[in-house]
């Protein structure tokens, strides 16, 4: 593959808690990679927001990205997202204004809507969270203007600067999963990013139609699109589909209101599943692309065509952190990104 050709392939990570191993054995693991992803050749690393959730470490990774920006070189850092509805517009900027002054051109600001757990706890995070998504464009339109220094005349805080100023602005993304937030993006002139690993289903017409109907802005002058997907990528489809154990049965606990650790690859594989549970399975399926490296990049090119996208984000759970790791290097070298 020459540079012309090469796809730009980055990492989501959500923290994992593998059942037997601390959460802060998870967040270990994460720094682990992001070092990792930085020698293979990985374009972003982004980390997620959740909360309440015993699965998952990342619930504050505009903190967790700190340490992956000091122990990193030179791959683009992030969130996958920010949830700004739970915070103050010029809080996020001057947090990833200072990210920036950290790392200089290598800062991503993610932001999303969703509570990235479940009603009660994000009442318990901030009360006016549910309220405040109503609000959600106009924090964005904030958001941007805080870091341009440009918030506009007539703004009742204009007078009010977003610091430390720098030289540099992070760049933003604005992610989901649904018609909605494809539109806000283009309406707003910023990049998109499409969580198909949320929502498999009609992702890639929204995509198209973000391009479509993107509005060139002081951010950016073109649509710049990207797919984030969930992958198992193992030397063999039956070791990948093992593998795979462990997601299925985090969603199936998902879906029946008992959310868990991650489960080791045999422990899952024995799992005494309901016929409801394993329908469950089958039907969450179609949010995974698993297989050896060669199946694992065709079914991500042709993923990544049908959604007209500039790039790919890959995001990777399995029942140990070795085969998370194996499944990264696999990819980073069938696509060659190194």
């Amino acid at each position: 593959m020459n540079n012309a050709d090469a796809v730009k392939l980055s990492i989501l990570d959500q923290s994992p808690i593998i059942k037997g191993r601390s959460p802060n054995t998870a967040i270990e693991e994460t720094v682990k990679l992001a070092r990792l992803a930085d020698e293979l050749g990985f374009h972003r690393y982004w980390l997620a927001e959740h909360h309440n959730m015993r699965g998952l470490a990342s619930s504050c990774p505009e903190v967790l990205l700190t340490a992956i920006g000091q122990q990193t070189k030179q791959i683009r850092i992030g969130t996958g997202a920010v949830l700004l509805p739970y915070y103050s517009a010029a809080k996020i900027a001057e947090t990833f204004r200072m990210q920036e002054a950290l790392c200089p051109g290598r800062v991503d600001l993610g932001i999303g809507r969703a509570p990235g757990g479940d009603m009660l706890t994000a009442k318990a995070i901030n009360e006016q969270a549910l309220y405040s998504i109503n609000e959600f464009p106009q924090q964005v339109v904030d958001l941007v203007g805080w870091l341009r220094d440009d918030l506009g005349d007539e703004h009742p805080f204009n007078s009010v600067k977003a610091m430390p100023k720098g030289d540099t602005c992070p760049q933003i993304w604005l992610l989901g999963s649904s018609d909605y937030s494809g539109s806000l993006a283009a309406h707003l002139g910023v990049r998109f990013a499409f969580a198909h690993f949320i929502n498999p289903i009609g992702g890639d017409i929204v995509s198209r139609q973000y391009r479509a109907t993107f509005t060139p802005s002081a951010l950016e002058d073109r649509p710049t699109s990207m797919v984030c997907i969930f992958v198992v990528c193992a030397e063999s489809t039956e070791e990948a589909e093992y593998l795979a154990a462990s997601i299925d049965h985090r969603r199936v606990m998902m879906a029946t209101g008992k959310e868990s650790e991650i489960l080791p690859s045999e422990e899952a594989m024995n799992w005494p599943y309901s016929e409801r549970e394993k329908q469950i399975i089958r039907q969450e399926r179609n949010r995974i692309v698993l297989g050896t490296p060669e199946s694992v990049k065709n079914q991500l090119s042709i993923i990544k065509s049908d959604f007209e996208a500039d790039e790919l984000m890959v995001l990777t759970i399995t029942g140990d952190y070795r085969t998370r790791i194996k499944s990264y290097e696999l990819i980073a070298q069938e696509f060659a990104i190194n």
